[in-house]
């Protein structure tokens, strides 16, 4: 296995209403607060992007990119910090944290998402079989 801690790999996507809309239709979630135009009495005071779509960016990276094609989700903790609202840009950022087992190629990811602010929106960790 040819993977170094403290390796890095991103993905960057500016959130539009219509992401949201396909998203709220493929899974169904129509929770007014994602998909309500009208003016929506929440505690954010304007419609957010659901965070199981904006967690899903770390997907790409992990799919993608580091470890990449063919590798196998074990494990995702994810914790959400901040809202994503439309026009929002965010990052996935996805960090090799340790080597769990070198023969079966298991290791532990640092997933993370951060807004054009530099605001982590959410912080994680992931465990994966690589490749």
């Amino acid at each position: 296995m040819d993977y170094k801690i403290g390796k890095k790999e991103t993905f960057s996507k500016t959130i539009s209403e219509s992401d949201i809309y396909l998203f709220a239709g493929i899974t169904g979630d129509m929770n007014p607060v994602h998909i309500n135009k009208e003016p929506y009495n929440n505690i954010f005071g304007e419609r957010i992007a659901h965070g199981i779509l904006v967690a899903g960016f770390i997907s790409n990276v992990i799919g993608m990119k580091l470890p990449g094609p063919g590798t196998i989700y074990l494990e995702q903790n994810c914790k959400f910090l901040q809202p994503v609202k439309i026009g929002d840009t965010i990052t996935a950022v996805v960090e090799i944290l340790e080597i769990l087992n070198e023969q079966k190629n298991i290791i532990k990811l640092r997933t993370d998402v951060t807004n054009q602010v530099s605001e982590l929106v959410i912080t994680g960790w992931a465990v994966v079989k690589a490749p």
